[in-house]
């Protein structure tokens, strides 16, 4: 199990250092302001506008990266800083989260898969954890129940971990198309295309050690279970 606790060391070494590094590249490219002189918020309708969607509502939603697409009730929800600002950084948000409003609007297979598997991952992420120490106190005191409590939380655990990777490719696929946008539709320059394109690849890599460290717990509970057998 050693290795697994290197693993994970590393892994939590890369999520800060990803984290970290991302908070910088936002501050930096914040201070890149558009020449085009759009805010967030006019970015994002611009790229609906010219992809054929008019049913979709821009907002402005409380607090710091708490940008995201609701394809529930068809809203791109900018927070304050990125609604409000007129810089490389909230243009790359804007036009991203559209990503995920276009491609909702073309159904998007992987997007149409997470979107399926939400409510279920609801579910697992409450009770994973929960399930899982029960059934290795339960095993601790020679119960056979324990044994079946920790194989379902596992199940459960499982579950959030297909959500993570299954959510790679929409990311990837969203910022894509937003950096696809403002390139061909000439809403940004050269250098603040560069520094939208820098700012979404980071955004990009928290998914992927998310990914990796569901994937390395994951495992990590199998062998343990494996192991009590």
């Amino acid at each position: 199990m050693s290795g697994y606790y290197l693993l994970a060391g590393l892994i939590f070494l890369a999520s800060w250092w990803v984290s970290n590094t991302l908070k910088k590249k936002f501050a930096h490219y914040s201070k890149l302001h558009l020449r085009n002189g759009m805010s967030g918020k006019e970015i994002a309708e611009q790229m609906l506008k010219d992809n054929g969607i008019y049913d979709v509502q821009v907002i402005s939603t409380p607090g710091q990266l708490t940008d995201h697409y609701n394809p529930t009730n068809k809203t791109v929800n900018l927070s304050e800083s990125v609604f409000h600002q007129r810089n490389a950084a909230a243009a790359a948000v804007a036009a991203h989260e559209c990503g995920h409003a276009v491609q909702h609007a073309q159904a998007y297979s992987w997007l149409t898969m997470r979107s399926s598997i939400v409510p279920m991952v609801g579910v697992a992420s409450k009770l994973s954890n929960f399930v899982i120490m029960m059934g290795l106190i339960l095993s601790a005191t020679g119960s056979a129940l324990g044994s079946s409590l920790f194989l379902l939380g596992i199940l459960l655990f499982a579950t959030t971990t297909v959500f993570s990777v299954i959510t790679l490719p929409v990311e990837f696929d969203a910022s894509k198309r937003a950096l696809v946008w403002l390139k061909t539709k000439n809403m940004v320059t050269t250098e603040e295309l560069h520094g939208a394109e820098d700012a979404l690849n980071w955004a990009a890599r928290t998914y992927v050690v998310a990914a990796l460290g569901s994937l390395a717990t994951l495992m990590y509970f199998i062998m343990v279970f494996l192991d009590r057998r």
